[in-house]
């Protein structure tokens, strides 16, 4: 008799939350529950982890800005450094990852590596580095440059770049430290290796200053739609923030994306796909949220913020007629892809009108927007998440931490009713939640060759 062969571990779903200060719409703010500083206020963060932690989600995910590049004359923006809110969220957490923003176009490869090895040793092997270029003009102008690098160049620079802060996390095998009281010896100096890069961008000699991370490496995380960004995601990242539209859209880029890491010989990259909530008790209640709150956003807001991600002027948007037929590419190709697409692709597939599109974004741009009742979102998570359009969803909660909890009180039972999302963490690191190998030190190989 044949014996059957054994099945594979099940998926398993992975959900994130992006703490958009006080939520992803721009008017969340002003909800009577709301604290307008929240923007800057540690305990915030901390009770939104927190909350994410006891939903038993994977991961707290902060986004970063080197400029101002919102209207803040009508809303909070990101202000604080990540890495360093996230220290303060991984000191008041146990279990929940810490994701932070940090950019390969006005940072340099040795700070990176020693920042957020750092995060992974405060955390106890909690820290996930999201790999991003820079496309906006404010903050090349912040840096000292009049225009933005060009979107190649910024990408080159970005492969080289982790390139050499992996080699850095790297450059400590794993049992150079010693700390022997007895004979007297701390390090094994012959286990700390300089990494001796020389490149077209960078020039660094090493090693880190600090024993590598407890994960190895932090989880490499990187979002970007465009060839270049899929190029980077499938030589580096383990997980991809996405911004699709459709389900159809969405399997699509997945399908690309893990074909170009095969040719690298590599694994699957987890895909994330952005999703932000608007919850319920029925359908007729999240759908009179979302109205209440796209209705405190003043049209020249929506207007200024819709023109900006498609690269336009203002005045070239009428709110009672459809988007401009001619709309290329930002900055002739030098702009943001990712949202410029997502955006353009709502409004085309609808045919909707400006003011249609603005209410259907919730104020937003470019990340899909779900109105509904918990059940009626995790039947649409269930969907994509079985249908591999997606491997899990980068939360961005109408409002924080009201629309957080709804999602934690109402959407992950039913999602662990149904056998897909986990009821406890069966571990302690991101890489555990996420279910990523901890990967090799090459120290190893190189030292015994």
């Amino acid at each position: 008799m044949s014996r059957l062969p054994s099945r594979a571990a099940p998926r398993r779903l992975h959900l994130n939350v992006n703490i958009l200060h006080s939520g992803f719409v721009p008017s969340a703010w002003r909800l009577e529950e709301a604290d307008p500083r929240a923007f800057v206020d540690v305990d915030h963060y901390v009770r939104v982890a927190r909350l994410a932690e006891a939903g038993k989600l994977d991961a707290v995910f902060l986004a970063d800005n080197a400029a101002i590049v919102d209207q803040i004359d009508f809303r909070p923006i990101t202000a604080l450094e990540p890495t360093v809110l996230l220290a303060s969220i991984a000191a008041a957490t146990t279990h929940i990852g810490v994701i932070g923003t940090a950019s390969t176009s006005y940072n340099e490869p040795y700070n990176i590596a020693r920042r957020f090895a750092t995060l992974d040793h405060v955390s106890n092997g909690r820290a996930g580095w999201n790999v991003v270029t820079t496309a906006d003009l404010p903050s090349a102008r912040n840096f000292g440059s009049a225009a933005v690098p060009e979107h190649a160049q910024r990408y080159e620079r970005a492969a080289e770049f982790t390139e050499v802060v992996k080699a850095l996390w790297d450059s400590w095998e794993d049992d150079a430290f010693v700390g022997n009281k007895a004979d007297g010896r701390f390090v094994d100096v012959a286990k700390v290796h300089p990494v001796a890069h020389r490149g077209r961008h960078f020039d660094v000699q090493g090693a880190l200053n600090l024993p590598r991370p407890p994960q190895g490496h932090p989880v490499l995380v990187q979002a970007g739609a465009s060839a270049h960004g899929r190029e980077l995601a499938a030589r580096h990242a383990e997980a991809v923030f996405s911004a699709s539209q459709s389900f159809e859209e969405s399997a699509a880029y997945r399908r690309d994306l893990n074909q170009r890491a095969a040719a690298y010989g590599r694994a699957n990259v987890k895909v994330l796909a952005g999703l932000t909530t608007i919850i319920g008790a029925t359908e007729r209640d999240a759908q009179r949220r979302r109205d209440e709150l796209v209705e405190q956003i003043p049209w020249n807001y929506s207007l200024n913020r819709l023109a900006g991600t498609l690269g336009i002027d203002v005045a070239r948007l009428k709110l009672d007629a459809r988007l401009p037929d001619d709309l290329p590419l930002p900055g002739g190709g030098n702009g943001n892809h990712t949202f410029f697409h997502a955006t353009l692709a709502e409004a085309r597939r609808h045919g909707h009108t400006v003011r249609e599109l603005i209410r259907a974004l919730a104020g937003g741009t470019g990340h899909r927007v779900i109105v509904g009742t918990p059940e009626q979102i995790t039947d649409d998570i269930q969907h994509w998440f079985d249908g591999e359009a997606a491997d899990g969803f980068n939360l961005m909660p109408d409002a924080l931490p009201g629309g957080l909890r709804d999602f934690v009180d109402g959407v992950v039972p039913i999602l662990q009713q149904r056998g897909i999302f986990r009821t406890e963490y069966d571990g302690t690191t991101l890489r555990e939640h996420l279910g990523l190998a901890r990967p090799v030190n090459p120290q190893r190989w190189r030292a015994s060759a």
